[in-house]
């Protein structure tokens, strides 16, 4: 190994070290009980946040707690009890028929491979990472907006897709640091590396970061 590339590594190190530091056992911020309720949230995450998802989901999964249940529910019930969603309709047609899928094709059971996962509808590549790493504990790295943004600040990747900088991260990742590295990465660029106005002087990292250095010396 040449000692740039030495040098890269042990910058990586650092920065992922000082994330593990200061937040050793990160969370998503999505409320779930069962691999089935994930997997569902995630799907009603797509262009919704969080906080709307999580203040819908209470209600549907008293309704239905597993797949069965969410068949019986039925696609219009499913629409009544999410309507305060972005794109409703097409979640709830596509949280019955996974459902259905789940049931007929799975046991009723949230499948463990990802590409069990992206036949389901409404269900791509992202949202089966973080299937995948938050209820079965793989090392995988889900790239949305924040992860995109902040690998490419923090010069981690440089690809011009999620997939690409997907790649390029589990490549350059230390595997200590894979099974927390997306939730640190998504946390980072929703509270300090945000889009329009990164707060550089709170960053625990900048002494890593190609842009925060300066202001780290």
């Amino acid at each position: 190994m040449d000692n740039s590339r030495a040098m890269e590594n042990a910058r990586i190190i650092a920065l992922f070290n000082a994330f593990r530091e200061a937040d050793p056992h990160p969370v998503g911020a999505l409320r779930f009980r069962t691999s089935y309720e994930l997997l569902v949230a995630v799907v009603l995450s797509a262009q919704s946040t969080d906080v709307g998802v999580n203040r819908v989901t209470p209600g549907l999964f008293a309704l239905a707690e597993d797949p069965a249940a969410m068949v019986r529910l039925g696609e219009e019930a499913i629409r009544e009890q999410i309507r305060s969603l972005g794109l409703f309709n097409t979640k709830a047609k596509n949280i019955h028929a996974l459902s259905r899928i789940l049931v007929e094709r799975h046991q009723g059971q949230v499948p463990q491979s990802r590409e069990a996962l992206q036949a389901l509808p409404g269900v791509g590549r992202k949202s089966a990472n973080v299937v995948l790493n938050i209820a079965f504990g793989q090392p995988t790295l889900a790239v949305d907006t924040h992860v995109f943004r902040v690998s490419h600040r923090l010069g981690l990747a440089q690809g011009k897709t999620p997939e690409a900088v997907e790649q390029e991260l589990l490549r350059c990742i230390p595997e200590t640091f894979l099974l927390h590295a997306h939730h640190w990465l998504i946390l980072h660029g929703r509270h300090v590396c945000t889009a329009r106005k990164p707060a550089c002087d709170r960053c625990l990292v900048r002494f890593w970061c190609p842009l925060g250095s300066s202001i780290a010396s």
